[in-house]
């Protein structure tokens, strides 16, 4: 199952500190887009961030 075409939806989570944002970064410039506002939740000792990226369709014309 080696499928090398990136993802079209990915749902990011992580602790909400700097590496989370590196991710978030690192995404954006391979040309993914925020998609909605992020999530935080609480799990008893940090904040837990949620954020879903997507890869617009370059062949849509729309």
């Amino acid at each position: 199952m080696a499928n090398h075409d990136p993802l079209r939806y990915r749902l990011i989570t992580g602790p909400d500190d700097a590496e989370f944002c590196e991710r978030i970064s690192g995404l954006l410039a391979e040309g993914y887009e925020l998609y909605g506002s992020p999530a935080l939740t609480h799990d008893g000792s940090r904040v837990i961030a949620a954020q879903a990226v997507v890869l617009p369709d370059r062949n849509s014309n729309a």
